[in-house]
């Protein structure tokens, strides 16, 4: 079993910057797409940003230019880089990736318990 596990959340003040992480262990399996996505207060569920294997990224509008997504593929770990950071950032964020174990060779899709980023005005 593959287990996704967020870390890096917090309070901050506006402006202010913080940096997610998110490990994956458990069994064999190939990463395909990465992504970041949060779920604010009374809201739906929104994608963040999202980045393939070869590295191509894409992000949603609130945050461009603003949060940076990455990844280790040899630590099986995806980053988000959050850079002036304002109220409405305020969310739980959660880890997602699609997989291929590779022992059943069935599709996965993982979610992380997700990581509380709190920011006051």
């Amino acid at each position: 079993q593959v287990r996704l596990v967020e870390s890096g959340g917090g309070v901050k003040q506006a402006g202010e910057s913080l940096r997610l992480s998110c490990a994956a262990s458990g069994s064999r399996f190939t990463i395909n797409t990465m992504g970041w996505y949060r779920q604010a207060p009374g809201k739906p569920r929104e994608l963040v940003a999202r980045i393939t294997s070869d590295g191509d990224t894409n992000y949603a509008d609130s945050v461009k230019g603003r949060f940076t997504i990455s990844r280790d593929n040899a630590k099986n770990a995806l980053y988000l880089q959050m850079d002036s950071l304002k109220s409405e950032d305020t969310a739980v964020y959660y880890c997602n990736m699609g997989a291929v174990d590779q022992t059943s060779t069935k599709y996965l899709e993982l979610w992380g318990q997700g990581t509380l980023v709190t920011v006051f005005s």
